[in-house]
């Protein structure tokens, strides 16, 4: 097997690749800013350059030539060479920072250089905390500067689009935001403008950034150059809780980071995940934070009479709900799933469903033709419409579901968490005429009709599992606490700096942001209906039954979704 020598250990290798990227999977350091693993290979930042050479080989003979102790000679490139872009040979022996002095030397100016116009604001700069910049010169670079000049000074606060803005000044040039127009998502709407010193990336004029992947740009920039508009001046990344998740804004599932201070949700980013979205996500899941947030519903709801809805308890809330399933035959409810809901809350109405006699449940998938992008968006607009398919809920439209309404004439109708009403106004009237419970996290136009409303946690809430438009089953992890959960308590709950050593009579502390919500699968369990089978204790054993008793998901579990990234299901074709 081939092999490469790096700082003087051996290392085989089984397929061609560079040495920088090769390094980097062996949990290897070595300092660069340009190269990124999904991008072209500009080598323009000269930060990874290494000592390479290769054993001088004898042809005539057929064997390497060695010094006096026995050992190969080796022949040395007559320069560095960035390790982004050289190949790996057979025999090829590489030295970093960590074995050869003039490379030490040779970083640390290229870091000098690199800081000679950059401006000292990290105290104000968003990417403080998380900059490779910031980063790498405490590691590598020199205690102080010896530029006594004045620095070049470009644009600032440059609203580049909608969602990003530039701070020019900043910006090394490492052409990162260039080529991610230029080869992922393809809009070209970038550019290095200017020359030398003074040069940096910018808009054709007149144009506005307003790439629906733009605010990928602000993750590789390998400094504060581009910010989120939005985020901006929010929070520091210290401060904040980093919990992975799933982009439940759109039927592709992108693996993302949940970043909360405070219980409030303040940005969603990408987590890598080469099955499903790589390195990047669209912006539009990013802006779904805000439904975590905002519009919540907080503490169970009843309608009085006509009057508008009035806060309830959870005991009378529950006594309502069971009374009314008890009082209506079971062919005269009408249950209705979500794809918007997790697998775990689907399975539970579709089982507490049929232990009451009701033999269909129906979803309405929120598919808009045309809408996909080929990239990371696609036609389906809901996380899980797959997974409520694959529980054998039906698939109807909104007309057939408004029909089968006008001729059903339900006594009751059970919704989960999905916006029916919002995206199918025609369904208004209907559900108007028949008495309603709604299982929903946020205050829409759907959970306003509700003649009882039931609130559920969302995404950020709970461990649940949603199978993606391409029949990945993947889960979520609780990023936000709610009134009945504490971060400290939950093992996979991820704490920031300030969790570990704050108390709850600290004033950035605002209980307000606890939701008085619990996941749907619990209430039904909780429910004291003759013969309820929902005894699980949590969405674990949901899950574990559920893979025991559909073929389908067999295998199925957290553990496995977590070191597979996901599990790809074997849907048979319809």
């Amino acid at each position: 097997m081939p092999e490469i020598f790096i700082d003087n250990q051996r290392y085989t290798f089984d397929k061609p690749g560079k040495v920088l990227q090769f390094m980097l999977d062996q949990g290897l350091d070595l300092p660069f800013f340009c190269y990124h693993p999904s991008l072209s290979i500009p080598a323009n930042c000269r930060q990874c350059m290494v000592k390479a050479g290769m054993p001088v080989y004898d042809r005539d003979k057929g064997i390497f030539e060695t010094d006096e102790e026995g050992n190969r000679l080796i022949r040395y490139f007559p320069k560095l060479m960035t390790a982004c872009n050289l190949d790996m040979s057979d025999g090829m022996v590489i030295h970093t920072h960590h074995s050869d002095e003039l490379v030490k030397q040779a970083q640390a100016d290229n870091l000098e250089f690199i800081l000679i116009n950059h401006p000292l604001d990290c105290p104000i700069c968003d990417q403080a905390g998380e900059c490779p910049l910031q980063i790498l010169t405490y590691k590598y670079g020199p205690e102080g500067s010896r530029f006594e000049h004045k620095k070049v000074h470009k644009p600032k606060s440059i609203q580049l689009g909608p969602r990003v803005i530039l701070d020019a000044e900043r910006c090394i040039n490492c052409t990162r935001c260039v080529r991610f127009t230029d080869e992922i998502s393809k809009s070209h709407q970038l550019s290095i403008v200017s020359r030398g010193d003074k040069n940096y990336p910018l808009t054709a004029e007149g144009e506005s950034f307003d790439d629906p992947y733009s605010l990928n740009t602000v993750d590789i920039c390998p400094v504060g150059a581009l910010t989120s508009a939005d985020f901006r001046f929010k929070a520091r990344v210290w401060e904040m809780n980093q919990t992975p998740g799933i982009d439940v804004s759109n039927g592709k599932g992108c693996n993302t980071y949940i970043w909360t201070r405070d219980n409030l949700v303040l940005r969603i980013t990408p987590r890598f995940n080469e099955h499903v979205n790589d390195h990047w996500m669209p912006d539009k899941g990013r802006e779904y934070y805000r439904e975590f947030n905002e519009n919540r519903v907080s503490g169970p709801k009843i309608k009085v009479g006509k009057e508008d809805q009035v806060g309830s308890s959870w005991n009378n809330a529950m006594l309502t709900f069971k009374e009314t399933l008890e009082a209506a035959s079971p062919e005269n409810v009408l249950v209705i799933g979500s794809p918007y809901a997790s697998l775990e809350d689907n399975f539970a109405l579709k089982t507490f469903a049929s232990h009451l006699g009701i033999t269909e449940a129906f979803i309405v998938p929120h598919i808009i033709d045309g809408y996909g992008d080929g990239l990371l968006l696609v036609d389906d607009q809901a996380p899980n419409t797959q997974g409520a398919a694959l529980l054998e809920f039906q698939k109807i439209s909104a007309s057939e579901l408004k029909e089968r309404i006008l001729k059903m004439k339900p006594e009751a109708i059970v919704c989960l968490d999905d916006r029916l009403l919002d995206r199918e106004s025609t369904l208004q009237e209907v559900f108007s005429s028949s008495f309603s419970i709604v299982f929903g996290s946020n205050m829409t136009k759907t959970s306003q009709q509700a003649d009882v409303l039931i609130p559920v946690t969302c995404a950020a809430e709970h461990t649940a599992s949603y199978v993606n438009s391409e029949g990945r089953i993947q889960r979520t992890v609780p990023a936000k606490e709610t009134k009945y959960t504490h971060r400290r308590l939950n093992l996979e709950m991820s704490m920031s700096r300030l969790d570990h050593f704050g108390t709850r009579y600290d004033n950035w502390v605002n209980e307000d942001n606890k939701i008085d919500c619990i996941p749907a699968w619990e209430f039904l369990g909780k429910v004291t209906i003759e013969n309820n089978p929902i005894v699980w204790e949590s969405s674990k054993d949901m899950l574990e039954h559920l893979s025991a008793s559909l073929p389908v998901f067999e295998g199925v579990s957290y553990p496995a979704m977590d070191s597979q990234k996901g599990i790809q299901l074997s849907i048979p074709k319809s």
